[in-house]
């Protein structure tokens, strides 16, 4: 069964298996979100962090297994330990968020992530944005006053925190860019996980509370589920363009709506699905551009290559 199912996955074209990750990926993190919303009854946010992190590793131990210690080889470690210090950051302010706020809300405002990549990375890396992008870069922040409704609606900590997160997570997904030229997606995310783990573990111990058993059930499968939606948004991106697989990225939010509901009894309202829009529609079209360029960008090396020979 086993041989079928990966012979049937060879066949399947690039896009469509790249598709069909990212659909698993945004189930994960769907699932994820509502578990740690459910053990934050029990656990704070930080220690549900910690336990993301050491469980998260039991899903690339297959891969360690299979290579032994090859995925840690790295001359960047550096690099590998800075986005870890901004990720345990953003990572300790969202699952905070998903404590206090409707998950989709949190969800939703998590879009912004890629917006404020790209305005970082043209304060940071000097990257020039045209008309285009600055036009995606406001239709995402418009999203994100739709949600909020300053001045008409109180602006909750839950919100706050997200955005906070969501602009750290947008610097690290720029330190990301930069690892990616030389690292693969296996010991990025083998070097995120175990240095997440060791800046989380400090932290979690000013509120440590031992988990029961069936929580601590809960807590293994979030850990496997991040890890795992992590490795398939990268073998995604490998599979197929982004501009194919980004626009899928939204069944997240259709996921955690329905999960909500059926769990904790949250019904999103008009402006966070109005906004969403906004938002989603925003880093797609930067995700559109930035696919546009990197394929330019691969045509000039090519066509320069060959000048060479």
């Amino acid at each position: 069964m086993g041989s079928r199912l990966t012979a049937l996955w060879a066949r399947l074209p690039g896009t469509s298996r790249g598709i069909v990750l990212m659909l698993l990926s945004t189930l994960a993190f769907a699932v994820m979100h509502a578990l740690i919303r459910l053990v934050s009854e029990d656990l704070h946010p930080v220690q549900i962090a910690f336990f993301r992190n050491l469980f998260g590793l039991v899903a690339i131990l297959p891969w360690f297994l299979r290579y032994g210690l090859a995925p840690l080889r790295t001359r960047r470690l550096k690099l590998h330990v800075l986005r870890a210090a901004i990720n345990v950051g953003a990572m300790f302010a969202y699952f905070m968020a998903l404590s206090i706020s409707p998950i989709a809300q949190v969800t939703a405002l998590g879009f912004t992530a890629p917006i404020f990549a790209t305005l970082l990375a043209t304060l940071l890396l000097g990257e020039v944005v045209r008309l285009r992008r600055w036009a995606a870069i406001a239709c995402g922040f418009a999203g994100a006053l739709v949600i909020l409704r300053p001045g008409f609606a109180p602006l909750d900590p839950g919100s706050l925190l997200t955005l906070g997160s969501a602009l750290l997570w947008g610097l690290t997904l720029i330190v990301i860019r930069v690892l990616g030229r030389s690292e693969s997606s296996l010991t990025i995310t083998s070097y995120m996980n175990i240095l997440l783990t060791l800046l989380s573990f400090v932290p979690a111990l000013f509120v440590w509370r031992t988990p029961d058993g069936q929580v601590l059930a809960w807590l293994m499968v979030v850990g496997i589920l991040g890890t795992l939606g992590q490795l398939a948004i990268a073998q995604s991106l490998k599979e197929a363009e982004t501009s194919v697989v980004v626009p899928f990225d939204f069944c997240k939010l259709l996921w955690v709506a329905a999960l909500g509901y059926l769990m904790f009894g949250q019904v999103p309202d008009l402006f966070v699905w109005l906004g969403a829009i906004l938002i989603f529609a925003g880093a797609t079209a930067i995700a559109y551009r930035e696919s546009q360029l990197a394929r330019a960008r691969a045509q000039d090396n090519a066509r320069d290559r060959d000048r060479l020979r």
